[in-house]
């Protein structure tokens, strides 16, 4: 078993950047239009850039918001799952496309199937949610910060999962 320890709390030592930023996140993913799909692009986005924090938050998350335990397990295979809808499936299809850039950027095809799911603003504010998350992932998987440590600062102890 590998035990991990964090390297350095990046909170603690920058706290305005980090205060700043975790506000910006929260704006985000409280948003009426984003909040329904927050979780799924955000547990996504961390299970692609190997963030065992935020896997380990956002599941809790999820499930303390109602998310059903079979979606969550089925977000790494969503494009094989009946469980999405069109409208979920895109948000994953471009949470995809912007955490791991193609060596051109993203497709007009995929920009394209995206857009018929999304108005622009909704897409402008998805993409900034992805953003977000990836920038949260850089820092947690840099840092190495531990899953669960926050749990109870956070209050995902009540997801019941341990």
């Amino acid at each position: 078993m590998i035990t991990m320890s964090q390297r350095l709390d990046y909170f603690a030592l920058s706290p305005k950047a980090s205060g700043k930023y975790a506000e910006f996140s929260m704006l985000l993913s409280r948003s009426p239009f984003l909040a329904p799909l927050a979780h799924l692009v955000m547990l996504r986005a961390s299970q692609l850039n190997g963030c065992a924090f935020c896997v380990d938050m956002h599941v809790k998350e999820a499930k303390i918001h109602g998310e059903r335990e079979l979606r969550l397990h089925h977000v790494a295979v969503w494009r094989e799952s009946p469980l999405f809808s069109e409208q979920e499936r895109a948000a994953l299809e471009w949470t995809e496309a912007l955490t791991q850039l193609a060596p051109h950027g993203v497709s007009d095809a995929i920009y394209t199937s995206v857009r018929e799911q999304f108005s622009e603003q909704e897409l402008s504010d998805l993409t900034f949610l992805v953003v977000a998350i990836n920038g949260w992932n850089r820092l947690n998987v840099a840092f190495r910060t531990v899953p669960g440590s926050a749990d109870k600062q956070f209050g995902l102890d009540k997801a019941d999962l341990a």
